[in-house]
This record gives C-alpha cells, sequence and structure tokens, in this order.
C-alpha cells in the first residue's frame, strides 16, 4: 500500500514557467518589438543573448530598499537585461531610441499579451480551491506579476503573492519561503511549493522544510 500523502494548508506556485508561459520565445517578442522600432535581428539570435545574459545577472533584489521605490529599480534592472541582450545580439547600434524601445517592451510584458495559461493549471488550481487549500504565488518574478494575474484571469485564485524584489531575496533562498509562510500562518512542514525550477522549486523548497513539487513544462 501507498503512504497516503497528508493534505497541505497551503500549496504555493510559481508563476512564469508553472502556472504561465510565453507564447513562441522571449527572442520572437523582443525581435518583433524591435521590429516595430526599425531594428532586423532573428528572433534566434536574440532568444540566445537574452538567456545567456539573463543567466549570468545577479538576482532582482532590492534590500533595505522602501517598497514604492522598487517598481523603478525592477524597470532598470530588466533595462540593463534588454541592453545587454540587444548588444549581445550585435544590433544595438540600429536603435534610434532604446529607452522608449524598452519602455513599450517592459510595459508590453505587464500584460497578458506575451502569455498563455497551460491547459492543466485552472483545473489543478479549481481542485485544490475545492479541498479548501489556502494557494500563493511564490515567485522570482517582480511586481509586474500583479497585472499578468489579473490579466490572466488568475489572481482570485490566490490569498498571497511573494515576489523575490519585495522581500529581498530570490528562490532558492530560505528567506523567500519564510516571508511567503509567514502570510499564511504556516509552518513549513504543512506547505506544498510546486514549480518547473529543480534547484530554485524543488531543491529551495525542500531546503525550506516544505514539500517540494517539481512540474516538467519541456
Amino acid at each position: 500500500m501507498e503512504r497516503s500523502v497528508k493534505q497541505p494548508k497551503v500549496i504555493f506556485v510559481d508563476a512564469v514557467g508553472t502556472l504561465f508561459g510565453i507564447k513562441g520565445s522571449v527572442g520572437e517578442v523582443y525581435s518583433q518589438i524591435a521590429q516595430e522600432f526599425g531594428v532586423q535581428v532573428s528572433a534566434q539570435a536574440v532568444n540566445q543573448a537574452f538567456y545567456t545574459t539573463f543567466s549570468s545577472a545577479p538576482p532582482p533584489i532590492f534590500p533595505n530598499t522602501e517598497l514604492q521605490e522598487i517598481p523603478a529599480l525592477e524597470f532598470q534592472w530588466w533595462g540593463a537585461i534588454a541592453y545587454r541582450t540587444f548588444e549581445a545580439a550585435g544590433v544595438i547600434q540600429q536603435f534610434s531610441d532604446f529607452p522608449t524601445f524598452f519602455s513599450e517592451l517592459y510595459i508590453h510584458f505587464g500584460t497578458a499579451d506575451p502569455w498563455f495559461v497551460y491547459p492543466d493549471v485552472l483545473s489543478a488550481l479549481n481542485n485544490w480551491r475545492k479541498q479548501g487549500i489556502e494557494l500563493g504565488i511564490l515567485s522570482n518574478f517582480d511586481s509586474r506579476i500583479y497585472s499578468v494575474l489579473q490579466d490572466l484571469e488568475l489572481r482570485e485564485f490566490f490569498q498571497s503573492v511573494t515576489i523575490c524584489t519585495q522581500v529581498g531575496a530570490a528562490k532558492p533562498d530560505p528567506k523567500i519561503f519564510a516571508a511567503a509562510l509567514e502570510k499564511h500562518s504556516c509552518s513549513p512542514d504543512k506547505a506544498w511549493h510546486v514549480g518547473d525550477s529543480i534547484k530554485e522549486d524543488y531543491h529551495g523548497a525542500k531546503a525550506a522544510g516544505l514539500r517540494g513539487v517539481w512540474i516538467d513544462r519541456k
């Protein structure tokens, strides 16, 4: 007989790559909007440059920062990522007005347009809610998560949203898991965390005392 798994008090869910994904690729979206600004570059070149740049960047965490100052710092952080991406793709000189381009790009990713909800998400969220399980977002995304969740009609499912930019710690740091648990007055052993990253979500959750659940979206 299989050992029964006790129902958790709270299930935390990662956002990008778990609840919703990007339509096509980051490179496709970046290159399409760049084209509107007269910049010609292949989606593949931008995609490769983006992931190299993104993976080598420090996490967007801003310890000891006032809450109202965080959105501007998020904007600057992503601006640097985008600039280095197009620099690495060899086309940064083609932009006549990179700041205006980046503003449009940044706003775009705060809407539903570039995202799609994975087909298994709504049934899982509805099922957990029917069982009386509390739900929370636990993500290394930024403040745009609120507008994205709203636009994708997912916000109503979650009692809490915990993001690295506001906590000052990013997954897999135990601090961000502790901050999320505190919002539900929940001990780690009574919570699960579901995500698509082995390192950030599965191992991060386990190290913080939660049950880690890895979901393979590839």
